[in-house]
């Protein structure tokens, strides 16, 4: 085979560096390695590598310090990154710091294999499995969509060869110009291009299953598999079953062996909607499925690895919900990696004729209608001083019944059902985006903070320095009574420069 893609491996053990040369030869790769970080940086100086793999520990630093340079430096390449077995925290500082992903010591080789050649947008060839260990091998499953279970939808494949300016479908009705929107676009594009488990949060309505499928479109993982669950739909006695699947004669009524979401989803994006749903039991399988990167159906011997990349949806606070003991802390960090905020519609009625028009179009599209409905002036103006508890899915709920009621190609304020008690707590909105808040006048008590997240510090660095004060700077029984880990107060007062308890104990 004619290499067409180079690797750099960069690893300290001698014997390990061989044994990934030698594996990624095979597969046809051209491949180069190092020794240490600075190594690793020369080589770098020379040519530009499709992808990099690289232990953590390293003699002269660590392989976060080169994904850091890599990513200063604005250089192309993909990394992965090799963990200690059990080093959950390394794993999901490495996907922060930019990882496309990971492995954890000790490597199976066809996983190995299998991550590097998704790095690089193709299928690992199929050779016999090996362990470094020597541990016995997994066998992974057909690749495919599998049966669709109850909440779960596919997305149809992505044509290849898609032009690069035309943007995905979820992508185009990701409408609005607002700095809120341009700022979940600009997001969805950066963290697409690798596997780290992705957290969308907003209120319903706002459209968190759109903004999914937009990362999975835009992806390398395109033209596979998008599985979308609703994870509060499912009763909790079948829940393990439509995850993970079962064998033939698991129980009673298995007459046939059924793939769960995570072998539908094989190379593709599984979508856990509503993932604060979950009962306690099922999060601690979910957290192991993860972790390990396999399954194991309902009435099998052995687990099965799965390769599919996880993202999240919520409209709770899941920091509060793992304080009230109802989400687990250690799921919580796998799964929230990198966060994407979905802003309300009120917070972005600057959008809201970008929107109209779009939803407009659809609805017209899928009625066979043409030209489309459009929203006079005055129902427009009458929209903007609605609050939107529903956000966007009412505001589409409310024009598909406009498009139902009006006489004409025209709507107005009457067409769309708004009586003047749905503005009984509102306020007339302007339809521009929002501008920045006016300085406040003198001795206003409720003036907002210029800049946010100094005052957001200046109240947290306030209140750890009470709660030390109050517990004699003993950091352990400070951070209890705050819901703090010793661990999350030394962050905390690091980053914020709290030095007043330097002699205090823990």
């Amino acid at each position: 085979m004619t290499a067409t893609f180079s690797l750099l491996v960069v690893d300290d053990e001698p014997d390990l560096r061989t044994l990934y040369e030698l594996t990624l030869l095979r597969e046809g790769y051209d491949v180069d390695s190092a020794g240490t970080v600075e190594e690793a940086w020369a080589r770098l100086g020379e040519r530009v590598y499709s992808a990099v793999i690289t232990d953590m520990r390293l003699p002269d630093g660590n392989g976060i310090d080169l994904l850091r340079r890599l990513e200063a430096a604005r250089r192309s390449e993909k990394t992965i990154v090799i963990t200690a077995y059990g080093s959950a925290e390394n794993a999901v500082e490495a996907l922060k710091a930019g990882a496309f992903d990971y492995l954890t010591k000790p490597v199976d080789l066809r996983q190995f294999r299998s991550v590097v050649a998704s790095a690089l947008g193709r299928a690992p060839s199929l050779g016999p499995a090996k362990v470094v260990t020597g541990a016995a091998a997994r066998q992974p499953p057909a690749s495919g969509p599998g049966r669709v279970g109850p909440g779960q939808t596919v997305a149809g494949p992505v044509v290849p060869g898609r032009p690069a300016l035309i943007s995905p479908p979820a992508m185009q009705r990701l409408a609005g110009a607002s700095p809120a929107m341009q700022q979940v676009r600009s997001l969805i594009e950066r963290v697409a291009r690798g596997m780290a488990p992705v957290m969308i949060q907003g209120e319903s309505g706002t459209g968190k299953e759109l903004v999914a499928r937009a990362l999975h479109e835009v992806s390398s993982r395109a033209d596979q598999p998008f599985i979308a669950v609703n994870c509060g739909a499912i009763p909790e006695q079948l829940l393990e079953t439509e995850f993970f699947g079962h064998r033939k004669g698991a129980f009673t009524g298995a007459a046939e062996d059924r793939p769960g979401f995570f072998q539908a989803a094989q190379g593709g994006t599984l979508f856990l909607d509503e993932i604060g749903d979950l009962p306690l039991s099922m999060q601690s399988k979910l957290l192991r499925a993860i972790q390990e990167r396999s399954v194991r159906q309902i009435g099998a011997a052995v687990e099965q690895p799965v390769n599919v990349r996880i993202v999240s949806a919520t409209h709770r606070d899941l920091a509060v919900e793992v304080h009230g003991g109802r989400f687990r802390q250690d799921l919580y960090y796998r799964l929230n990696v990198i966060q994407v905020r979905i802003p309300p519609l009120r917070e972005r009625l600057g959008d809201l004729g970008a929107i109209c028009v779009a939803v407009l179009a659809r609805i017209a599209r899928d009625a066979g209608v043409s030209p489309p409905p459009r929203l006079s002036v005055d129902a427009l103006r009458h929209l903007a001083r609605y609050g939107f508890p529903g956000n966007v899915r009412e505001l589409e709920n409310l024009l598909h019944r406009a498009v139902t009621l009006a006489d004409a190609e025209l709507i107005t304020p009457e067409d769309l059902g708004l009586g003047d008690e749905a503005f009984a707590d509102s306020e007339p909105q302007a339809l521009e985006a929002p501008q920045a808040a006016a300085a406040p006048a003198p001795g206003e008590a409720s003036a907002l903070p210029h800049d946010l997240v100094a005052h957001l510090d200046a109240v947290e660095r306030d209140i750890i320095t009470r709660a030390l004060e109050i517990h004699r700077f003993n950091r352990t029984a400070a951070g209890s009574s705050l819901g703090l880990s010793l661990r999350q107060m030394r962050y905390r007062m690091a980053r914020l420069g709290i030095h007043g308890a330097e002699h205090g104990s823990d």
